[in-house]
């Protein structure tokens, strides 16, 4: 009956934590490009109580007797599903439209390291010398396809620039007609081989990690499929709020009888501690 206890109450931690991960989901449901994370769970070590053997009459048993000894979460995965593209006022905010959500915008953060999200509400700051730098709103500066940061000359106004479809920045000529910025100006995407392993940061970035693989730049990577950027755009969250809502409700239920385990073990043991010889 001890065991029962120890399981429930693994059953009741595990729960918990799925609570918290639903409550965040929700709590992030119109956050832009949030990706809705599921958490994963895995039961724990196996106590055997009776082996493979034969009986007493000579008789095999092919099946043993093991009990389990409860659960524990495993894994908290984001789900990089497209989430949908919702109309800006914002001139300079893009989105990343493909199936997979496999593209990155790239990001210089105030270490210096280089960060990545799908959050491309970007607006463009004046800097000293009156040359201007596209940025979030947070202020960290947007990576061009070179890995460098995007500052342009003084000479352009900020609400004529134009953002074309592979991320190309443009700029009306005299005569009205949108041309590419010189030197190349190009905002810059990555992918990655495995985008469920890269490290959250807060603030919708995500760092490089082991489990991620390395960035893959689409300017130079020819095996990667290439995302369209879509100018006056941003991708909202991809949470379900009416499958997180049942989610919500089978984790408490489940909390619940776990709850129900460890109050009738409690119930039988002091059933069997009144027990008089």
């Amino acid at each position: 009956m001890v065991r029962s206890l120890w399981s429930a109450a693994t059953g009741m931690i595990a729960q918990q934590n799925n609570v918290d991960t639903i409550a965040n989901n929700l709590a992030n449901v119109n956050t832009t490009a949030y990706k809705m994370e599921v958490n994963e769970f895995k039961s724990l070590l196996y106590q055997t109580i009776q082996t493979r053997t034969t009986t007493a009459n000579g008789v095999n048993k092919p099946i043993g007797a093991q009990v389990g000894l409860g659960v524990r979460n495993a894994s908290i995965t984001s789900e990089f599903g497209q989430g949908s593209l919702l109309e800006s006022e914002n001139p300079t905010a893009v989105a990343l439209s493909n199936n997979q959500g496999t593209g990155f915008f790239g990001i210089q953060g105030e270490d210096g390291n280089t960060y990545y999200t799908r959050n491309g509400d970007f607006v463009f700051a004046l800097n000293e010398g009156n040359t201007l730098t596209l940025t979030t709103t947070s202020g960290l500066r947007v990576l061009g396809s070179n890995g460098q940061v995007l500052t342009l000359p003084g000479n352009y106004i900020a609400d004529k620039i134009r953002i074309d479809t592979d991320g190309t920045l443009m700029y009306p000529d005299d005569d009205g007609n949108l041309e590419p910025l010189p030197n190349n100006f190009t905002i810059g995407v990555w992918q990655f081989q495995n985008p469920k392993g890269l490290d959250k940061i807060g603030d919708s970035l995500y760092s490089v990690s082991a489990a991620s693989g390395v960035a893959m730049n689409e300017a130079t990577n020819p095996n990667v499929t290439k995302s369209d950027i879509v100018q006056g755009y941003l991708e909202g969250s991809n949470v379900q709020i009416a499958e997180e809502m049942v989610n919500l409700i089978i984790a408490q239920r489940a909390y619940e009888s776990n709850s129900k385990v460890i109050t009738t073990t409690d119930d039988m043991m002091q059933l069997a501690n009144q027990l008089k010889s």
